[in-house]
This record gives structure tokens, sequence and C-alpha cells, in this order.
């Protein structure tokens, strides 16, 4: 059985504090065999670096959340920008628009998107791009720095399947996880249809996002088999098929 690839999490969170250790120990034994942790903020990057430094099968996507681009100033980009150059950084990210939430305003947000774009660019790392009630700005945005000639992954995918072929001919992977599981994901089990498997990466985006029968409950990478289910049940093809070709698309999608 192909061994699993979490193209996304976040193990540094204060969710796994009691059992970091002991639950990321286990994965490999239980078939996840890489991980990409991904910083959010400058403090969440630093923790993303360490647990690459501890585990050899956690590599890294440095990056600021759009909901946390009100931190970001000239002097600390430069930081950013030296641990994006650490040897286990395989990524920029996750970067974005979130509009779900008001703060910090989106002139912000929009700023730190495109100069982060432009730091992908200049390292040659792919993006993880976050994009939340956000979809004709992000495109905006990233067809006016030529995304394309970047590319990257559209981290947990929440549009129409519509909008999913501007990102197709944009030639971004789409990170899909737990919410496909969920019974009310109508718009996605339909994006996920409709998007080519050897375009889809599978991702937790954990401790966010459990998928069915732990919605609600703290995610991980260990449930990632019931996404790779869920996925095959909608293609219609068999669950090795769909672990082989998202462990193919994640080392693409990261150069590896």
């Amino acid at each position: 059985m192909t061994a699993i690839f979490d193209t996304h999490a976040h193990y540094d969170d204060k969710a796994f504090d009691e059992d970091r250790e002991a639950l990321i120990a286990s994965l490999p034994e239980n078939g996840i065999a890489k991980v990409v942790n991904i910083g959010a903020s400058l403090a969440s990057c630093k923790r993303t670096l360490e647990l690459a430094e501890k585990y050899d099968f956690f590599l890294a996507a440095i990056g600021v959340h759009p909901s946390d681009t009100g931190e970001l100033n000239d002097g600390n980009f430069e930081e950013l920008k030296k641990m994006c150059l650490h040897e286990k950084c395989v990524a920029v990210g996750e970067i974005g628009l979130d509009y779900y939430w008001d703060e910090p305003e989106r002139s912000i947000q929009k700023e730190w998107f495109v100069r982060q774009i432009n730091l992908a660019r200049e390292l040659g790392k792919p993006m993880v791009i976050h994009s939340r009630d956000a979809a004709q700005d992000t495109i905006e945005i990233m067809k006016a720095e030529k995304s394309e000639e970047i590319g990257g992954v559209i981290h947990c995918y929440s549009y129409t399947k519509e909008t999913a072929r501007t990102f197709l001919d944009m030639g971004f992977y789409f990170g899909i996880g737990g919410v496909l599981t969920f019974n009310n994901a109508k718009k996605l089990k339909e994006a996920a249809e409709y998007i080519p498997m050897d375009r889809i990466v599978l991702e937790t985006d954990c401790p966010y996002l459990a998928p069915v029968p732990y919605r609600g409950k703290r995610n991980c990478s260990l449930y990632l088999p019931n996404v790779v289910e869920t996925l095959a049940q909608i293609k219609g093809i068999e669950e090795e098929t769909v672990r082989k070709l998202a462990w193919e698309n994640a080392h693409k999608l990261y150069r590896l």
C-alpha cells in the first residue's frame, strides 16, 4: 500500500502540546511517510523549522497567513526571507487572502500577498495559497503577478468547479482534506469530481477540519485514509490509485 504524504499540517499548534512527540512518532508506522508543516505567523514559522530539523520526514513551508499579515514590516520580512532559505523549506506559505475575518484590513492582506508571491518567485519555490471568501481578488492578484510562472497549491480548496478551472489553467495543485467527507460539502465534492486526479494532493490542515467520523475533534494525519476513501468513491477509482497519484503529485508540487 502506498504511503500518504500530508501536504499541509500545523503540528506546531498548541492543540498538540500534550502529546506532540508521541503522535508524530506514531505517523510513519501508520503509513504517513511525509508531512509538510506550514508556517502561519513569524512565531509559527520558527516552530515549523524546529519540527523540520527534529524529524527526518518533516518538511517546512514558511510564510505568513493573511490573518497574521498585520505583524509584517520591512524588517521582519527580511527575517522571513532568511527562514525561507532553510534547507528543509520547500515552499512559501501559507499566503493569500482571508475575507471571512475583517482583520487585518484587506489592503494590508493584499500588500503582503503580493510581496510573498514575489518572494516565492525570487527564491524559486512553489506557493501554498490560502483563499477564503476572496476568490475574485485572489485570482486578480495571482494573474497580475503571473503566478502561473511560480506554481504551487490552492490549500483547502473551497470554491466551485468553475473557479477550479481558472486555477487549473494556471497549473496549480489543489489541497483536499477532511471537508470532502462532510455531508454538506456538495460544492467541494463537485469540484473534486471535476479536478483531474493528477492535480490533487492530500492534506489535513490539522488540528482543524477533521474528517467524518472525527468531525469536530482535533484533526491529525492518521485520519487521512478517510479522505482517501471518500475521494476514491467520488472519482470511481481504487483507494490505492488515489494514494499512489496523490503521493506522486505531492512530490511534483514540492519539487522533491
